[in-house]
């Protein structure tokens, strides 16, 4: 089992929209309604791939029941799926969310058909009390007990969580002997990088607001100095950098796909836990992963991929070895 630790869950809106047009009422084609926060993301992928998944963070209000009736209606939809394939494929989504008191965010995605482009709003999430926090403190504690493969520990803080959470989290990670990876920006991801996570998996303009550069390689390698033992940095369109203490490798898919980026980087992520629960070599993890996020391009919404672009992606991977500019 694999565990995914999303504070700051949302309930996903996808509209489509002909043309996005600035100061102009639109007529929405398509309303989409997804689970959603990167870790709800990366365990949906994991899910699809095959993984046994539990998720957790905060959830409350009328949007998260929503939302957890969403993952329910999931869940039952991923065992008739799976028992059809007699065992194989698509797994379910363990639903182990902390109740709060206040209301799920909602993030509000408006896709325009014309170009392609997605306009993103994101609202803030609810306030969390520090009994709250305590509270899940002893839940994640728990969910640890159980004896996860690896945790992936993703996105933004909610208001009234510290910001110190990520580094208290990664710390009775270690402490329990479980791989751990970290995907936040900013402060979140500078104090959880002094905790020594095993993964850090930011992109490009996150590494460099923390390093203070801006060429990938160079900042991945300080970041790496700052504590965490692997760097996979996100460089959009042209693929991803994985820096470990075995080595450093560049990848990216032979073509750029037109379509939707949004929740590509939660794809790398699965790409790279379920790499690391089945141990395979770093530039396998790496492969997974840029391919797994270039079907996500392909895909309408957040936390699922095209499965027919990913199986024709994997094996184009071009790995390279990075060497220093």
């Amino acid at each position: 089992m694999i565990l995914t630790v999303t504070l700051n869950a949302a309930l996903d809106l996808t509209y489509r929209v002909p043309h996005l047009v600035p100061h102009a009422s639109h007529r929405v084609r398509e309303v989409t309604e997804r689970p959603g926060g990167k870790g709800l993301n990366v365990a949906r992928v994991l899910g699809a791939l095959g993984f046994k998944t539990t998720v957790t963070g905060f959830v409350g209000g009328e949007t998260g029941r929503v939302l957890r009736a969403l993952l329910a209606a999931d869940a039952a939809q991923d065992a008739d799926a799976a028992q059809e394939a007699a065992g194989g494929g698509t797994a379910s989504v363990t639903d182990a969310l902390f109740q709060v008191a206040g209301r799920t965010r909602r993030t509000v995605g408006v896709v325009d058909e014309t170009t392609g482009d997605t306009t993103q709003l994101n609202e803030p999430g609810p306030h969390i009390t520090p009994e709250e926090w305590d509270g899940f403190l002893a839940a994640y504690r728990d969910l640890l007990d159980q004896g996860p493969d690896a945790v992936a520990l993703c996105g933004s803080l909610p208001p009234g969580v510290p910001v110190g959470a990520y580094a208290t989290l990664i710390r009775e990670t270690r402490t329990a002997r479980i791989p751990v990876l970290l995907d936040t920006s900013g402060e979140p991801l500078r104090r959880g990088l002094a905790a020594r996570p095993d993964i850090v998996k930011p992109n490009t303009e996150e590494i460099a607001q923390i390093t203070g550069t801006a060429e990938p390689l160079r900042a991945a390698r300080a970041a790496q100095r700052r504590g965490a033992h692997a760097v996979a940095a996100s460089l959009g369109a042209d693929g991803m950098l994985l820096v470990t203490q075995d080595g450093a490798w560049s990848a990216a898919v032979p073509e750029r796909l037109a379509g939707n980026p949004t929740g590509a980087g939660d794809s790398a992520v699965a790409g790279l836990l379920s790499g690391l629960a089945e141990d395979l070599p770093w530039p396998d993890r790496l492969a997974r992963a840029v391919a797994l996020s270039a079907a996500t391009v392909r895909s309408p919404v957040a936390g699922e991929f095209d499965e027919p672009t990913y199986e024709q992606m994997l094996p184009s991977v071009r790995v390279r070895r990075a060497e220093a500019p």
